[in-house]
């Protein structure tokens, strides 16, 4: 049996990142009321949290700076928005090729979500296409040509609802 040809160095993992500062119930507060209105003013903001405005600010940025805080965003309704065919992909993928399938996925039009996992498979993405037969072609030509791709298994989403915070 021939060896396998040299493809490059092999996907080295990323350096850990610093621990996470602990939050104190402020901070939780702030997250609370940013992830139930991203819009929120920093005046409302340190308003409901009982702090001054410049450490409502401070605190936002902070927790913005720690990666706490990813962005923000709009909750879209993808079926009144043109995307009325949403998706959960499983995939399974040649072992230590996350990395550079990673970078393919995110390439993909409508990839809205993907995570690597344990399990049966080892990739969940979440797709949002404007009907079957763009969702089709995304798993049959995209999908299925990326050569760290081993299998893929879809399942069509019926509904969705996003879960609010709780109060």
């Amino acid at each position: 049996m021939a060896e396998p040809e040299y493809e490059g160095p092999v996907d080295e993992p990323a350096p850990p990142p610093p621990p996470p500062r602990p939050l104190d119930a402020i901070d939780r507060d702030i997250l609370h009321m940013l992830q139930t209105d991203g819009r929120a003013s920093i005046r409302s903001v340190a308003d409901h949290v009982h702090v001054s405005r410049a450490n409502a600010y401070a605190r936002i940025n902070r927790l913005i700076e720690d990666g706490v805080i990813r962005g923000f965003g709009a909750r879209v309704n993808h079926e009144r928005a043109g995307q009325g065919a949403s998706a959960y992909i499983t995939l399974k993928i040649v072992q230590n090729s996350w990395r550079t399938v990673r970078e393919q996925l995110k390439a993909l039009p409508g990839a809205a979500h993907m995570a690597l996992v344990s399990g049966d498979f080892d990739v969940l993405l979440l797709v949002h296409t404007p009907d079957n037969r763009t969702l089709r072609e995304l798993v049959l030509t995209r999908l299925q040509s990326i050569p760290e791709v081993l299998s893929t298994r879809t399942l069509l989403v019926f509904e969705e609802t996003d879960l609010e915070p709780e109060a």
